[in-house]
């Protein structure tokens, strides 16, 4: 989101009615006297900006406490509030062993959550998709909610125009078809984009890393790859690619990734690589086949041995990430979240040798709060995005 200074000519009203959107969103409600002296607008420009939202559907007036005391009216002083039955984004996540969704309102608040398994053939699940699109499809409809766009998360490197995926390994996707096809659905626009970048923005927004300045997230489910946020937005890099971090060349130098290649981090701290050590098979979800295996490993030293080496794997990959990026969180998700501890220890007992000095500040590693749909609430979340930024209006349909 655009700094929160006031523009000065009706030029701008968007990013004028932005501003508000955005104090409403952040702070709560508040009276239009309070939000003139929040946004440094002139009473009477809020004024204006408020009933054209309130028209468009994106604000309603709630009764003030003097009100509801008193049952006298008196609405200069009625305090304004996001409205959550309207506006809503869509947010999707295609992954090897799973679809989830997320239809999240205008205020913050979840309106929908769902995650299904899909089959495991080495590509998209494309019925499984096309069945919750239009599970979402008809939900939106039945509640009479108006769709802002969509976004859909995939475990996959996607080009600068936020639709073309250029390499998605475990997936076998290329190119703008997935976008085209959802956005056929739903009949809206349809960006693309890196699970685990969507999966950071939820965190900073909703989960472990609000508050923090400066956050990493891990995805923890058959691919690993990074989110990188700075005081809340992504860092995306030149390309649009940074936080492809599965493919470094840690852990174990002859185990076999997914991308064909070997020696890659993920083959020895994902999920499929952590099944396969332990000999236990994969369930519906990452959070399920992990629950599992940390059961197991209550009572099997083996594979308590074996998570720590994953942990220590983990560990050492966070210890480069650190040296490079100086996170001040970083947040492990999916499947590590079931494991916490048992990874967890040992990731910080690695992070504590391997950083090069002592000036250095281990970052505080947390686990995710938001669970196997956290990708998909980031990606609804970044729909809202260009409405916060002044760049979409509401009112002007």
């Amino acid at each position: 989101m655009s700094a929160d200074r006031p523009a000065g000519t009706e030029a701008l009203r968007r990013q004028n009615a932005a501003l508000v959107l955005r104090s409403l969103r952040r702070l709560g409600p508040a009276t239009r006297a309070e939000l003139a002296q929040r946004t440094a607008l002139a009473k009477a420009t809020v004024g204006v900006i408020v009933a054209g939202l309130e028209s468009a559907g994106a604000v309603t007036e709630a009764p003030s406490e003097a009100e509801a005391r008193t049952g006298a009216r008196g609405r200069p002083g009625r305090p304004v509030a996001l409205r959550g039955d309207s506006w809503v984004g869509v947010g999707l996540e295609v992954n090897v062993d799973y679809v989830a969704a997320v239809v999240l309102d205008l205020a913050g608040q979840v309106r929908l959550s769902e995650s299904r398994p899909v089959a495991l053939d080495g590509g998209v699940d494309e019925q499984s998709l096309t069945d919750l699109v239009q599970y979402v499809a008809d939900h939106c409809r039945a509640a009479g909610q108006e769709l802002v766009g969509a976004t859909v998360a995939v475990p996959a490197l996607v080009r600068g125009d936020n639709r073309t995926v250029a390499w998605a390994p475990n997936l076998g996707l290329e190119g703008p078809g997935l976008a085209d096809r959802v956005s056929g659905l739903l009949g809206t626009p349809v960006r693309v984009s890196n699970d685990a970048n969507c999966a950071a923005y939820a965190e900073s927004h909703h989960g472990a890393a609000v508050g923090a300045r400066h956050a990493l997230y891990l995805t923890g489910t058959v691919g690993i790859g990074a989110g990188i946020v700075d005081r809340g937005e992504l860092v995306r890099g030149a390309a649009g690619f940074a936080g492809e971090v599965g493919h470094m060349p840690i852990g174990d130098s002859a185990a076999r990734c997914g991308c064909g290649r070997t020696g890659c981090w993920e083959a020895s701290i994902g999920l499929h690589a952590v099944l396969a050590a332990v000999g236990m098979p994969e369930l519906d979800s990452p959070l399920e086949s992990a629950a599992a295996v940390a059961e197991r490993a209550a009572v099997d030293p083996d594979v308590r041995a074996v998570l720590t080496r994953v942990g220590e794997d983990v560990g050492l990959g966070l210890a480069m990430l650190t040296g490079v990026l100086d996170p001040e969180v970083v947040v492990l998700g999916g499947y590590f979240v079931p494991l916490g501890e048992l990874v967890l220890g040992p990731a910080r007992a690695t992070l504590d040798r391997r950083l090069a000095s002592a000036v250095q500040v281990r970052p505080e590693l947390r686990l995710s709060t938001l669970g196997i749909q956290a990708a998909a609430l980031g990606a609804a979340e970044q729909v809202f995005a260009d409405v916060f930024a002044g760049e979409l209006d509401l009112t002007s349909g």
